[in-house]
């Protein structure tokens, strides 16, 4: 038997018509808007923003197991695909709630906490690239697939959606609580890619497995594609910047290691850059023998400039290293006697 007949008697088996009602009945069920659902979307928000405030990724991965926002995805695709509108109306609904009541708790526990400025793991999620696309489209796929075999927990795929959903949406808050714009778009974008990447590959998973027919899906299917290219573009132009940064931070490493006096007398840890500042800050995490001064700090400033072509402001980050030695032994230090 070859793979083709195997792939049709794979979308007969599944896309049988009690299959196809019982999954139509439990996604209407996620998707509508429930107490229970409000309540995972707060524990699920507070989690996050305080997981982004402290820059602590573990706490993070936290809302992410809780997954709620991930729920109404499937029956907005699901219902697109099969022309269902009841279903179709009550994901959006869902989603569109889930989403502003996150961005609002997210804004005011920014307002209330009031951190000048964030860390690396709220930085990351305003820079989405095609990579973050391709995550999206993947863990849509494994999610819709899980839901149609019973055999596969539909929770451990839920956990992998909502790693691209829920900090995004915190990060848009925290970035209106400091005003800062570029955060704020940059974060809506990354939502707004994986939003229609896991609704796109949710659709795609539905349709392969045969749970509705082609012509009717193609209509949806079109509008899909049509607003997922639109972002190609903006993730296309992040991904050549993202390459073009990580070639920058190679030169400026290179630079400040061997072209540098100062930079002899340390070890570098770690390097860190957040372009969405004016210029550039590069924080520089080190092991010193000596005292980093002010002065020496500008002058590494002023090197950078010149080697780069651009400005950068450095921010060091330095433990001192310092030699402990044990105490001598006295029985060591006694003379011996000669004979």
């Amino acid at each position: 038997m070859n793979i083709r007949n195997r792939f049709s008697r794979f979308r007969k088996k599944k896309g049988h018509p009690n299959r196809i009602q019982q999954v139509q009945t439990e996604l209407l069920d996620e998707s509508t808007l429930s107490l229970h659902y409000l309540i995972l979307i707060m524990g699920s928000c507070a989690i996050a923003t305080f997981g982004l405030l402290s820059n602590s990724a573990a706490v993070i991965i936290g809302a992410m197991i809780i997954a709620p926002l991930m729920l109404p995805i499937r029956g907005i695709a699901f219902g697109a695909l099969s022309g269902d509108l009841e279903l179709f109306r009550k994901g959006a609904i869902a989603v569109i709630v889930g989403t502003l009541l996150a961005l609002l708790m997210s804004l005011l526990l920014g307002l209330m906490v009031g951190l000048p400025s964030y860390g690396s793991e709220v930085l990351a999620r305003s820079r989405p690239t095609l990579l973050d696309l391709g995550v999206a489209v993947v863990a849509g796929a494994i999610s819709a697939y899980a839901k149609a075999e019973p055999r596969i927990s539909g929770t451990l795929a839920g956990t992998a959606i909502a790693v691209a959903l829920m900090p995004p949406v915190c990060t848009i808050g925290l970035g209106l609580a400091q005003t800062n714009s570029s955060l704020s778009l940059g974060a809506t974008l990354l939502y707004l890619t994986n939003l229609l990447g896991i609704a796109l590959s949710c659709a795609l998973t539905f349709l392969l497995i045969g749970y509705a027919p082609f012509k009717r899906a193609r209509k949806a299917l079109i509008w899909m594609l049509v607003l997922t290219s639109v972002l190609l573009l903006p993730l296309g132009v992040s991904f050549a910047r993202l390459v073009r940064q990580a070639q920058l931070e190679m030169s400026l490493e290179r630079a400040l290691l061997n072209r540098t006096v100062t930079f002899q007398r340390m070890e570098l840890l770690n390097i860190q850059t957040n372009w969405l500042t004016t210029p550039p800050e590069v924080y520089l995490s080190v092991r010193s023998r000596g005292e980093i001064t002010p002065n020496q700090v500008q002058l590494l400033e002023q090197f950078i400039q010149r080697e780069m072509g651009r400005q950068f402001t450095l921010i060091f980050s330095a433990s001192q290293i310092e030699e402990v030695r044990g105490q001598p032994n006295p029985s060591n230090s006694t003379p011996q006697k000669r004979r």
